[in-house]
């Protein structure tokens, strides 16, 4: 029976583990993005959505239970100023896995872990600004025709 397993040790002792995972969410809120396992993926996401959850509200107390775990100043400054106040209307979830596949050497299963709402940049490909013109025409289109009626 699996009763009261909390998290998965990832066959590391407690110091790599805690190491290797507060370096993947230092990470994950460098670049808003990584690419990783998926049991590595589901254990950073538990820690990166308790940090986001607590940077909600940035109170020194706050800052410095963060802090504990992310040791970069610039980082803990951008979840606290950029990525917190993103999701201050989200109740959670703030993180999404998606699918690769499987590495070629040991056939690990591969998933890109990232923050739901991720910063473009300005970079917005063409298939999503014509996503976004269709919709737009479509809007204008149906409130034209609920003024016609």
């Amino acid at each position: 029976m699996k009763h009261k397993i909390g998290f998965n040790k990832l066959n590391r002792t407690p110091a790599h583990r805690k190491a290797m995972l507060r370096n993947m969410t230092t990470v994950l809120f460098k670049h808003e993005r990584i690419q990783t396992t998926r049991a590595k993926a589901i254990e950073c996401r538990k820690m990166a959505e308790k940090m986001i959850t607590r940077a909600k509200e940035d109170t020194v107390h706050n800052r410095r239970l963060i802090a504990e775990k992310i040791w970069d100043e610039a980082i803990l400054a951008k979840l606290f100023k950029e990525i917190a106040p993103r999701m201050k209307t989200r109740n959670g979830g703030y993180t999404r896995i998606l699918r690769v596949g499987m590495r070629n050497l040991d056939a690990a299963d591969m998933v890109i872990l990232e923050l739901v709402d991720k910063a473009d940049d300005g970079k917005q490909s063409e298939r999503d600004k014509r996503k976004v013109e269709k919709k737009a025409k479509a809007k204008t289109k149906a409130q034209a025709e609920g003024e016609k009626a």
